[in-house]
């Protein structure tokens, strides 16, 4: 009599029956948005009265900086929600979790920082540079799971 060959969902390592498209959704959610407020702001800085193009050079850049900090978050949730995939130890998934929630609060921090620093004059205030840092964090905390998981 041959041996039953039936696997328990418990037999199987959590990688392998967590749901890759939760958190391949979120980012593409989060990006998506993101985006779609790049956008906007793109089309605010050329409806704006008096037009971006025509502001001393200071403002100007830090509207466009801002402007393209936004894409920069975008475009990394997008590419994360294209890729990730859950890590298969419980350490390495809980990195990436940190790190995804670092990079939706950075989008955060970086459309508040197009709408506030221009406006207060400030070249850069603690919402960009939190913004940055927590973009840096998050795209370091996912790109060392991944590389784990190449090298083992």
């Amino acid at each position: 009599m041959a041996a039953e060959t039936n696997i328990s969902h418990t037999d199987v390592p959590r990688a392998a029956t967590a749901t890759p498209a939760r958190s391949a959704r979120w980012h593409l959610l989060v990006g998506g948005t993101t985006l779609v407020i790049f956008l906007a702001t793109g089309a605010y800085m050329r409806l704006r009265e008096p037009a971006v193009s025509t502001l001393e050079p200071g403002m100007r850049l830090m509207f466009i900086s801002r402007h393209i900090y936004i894409l920069a978050a975008a475009l990394l949730h997008l590419v994360l929600g294209t890729y990730v995939r859950p890590a298969a130890t419980r350490r390495a998934r809980a990195i990436q979790a940190v790190g995804s929630l670092l990079l939706v609060v950075a989008s955060a921090l970086l459309i508040a920082a197009f709408v506030v620093e221009p406006v207060a004059g400030r070249s850069r205030t603690l919402v960009s540079s939190c913004g940055l840092y927590a973009l840096f964090a998050g795209t370091l905390l996912h790109a060392s799971t991944a590389l784990r998981r190449r090298s083992a």
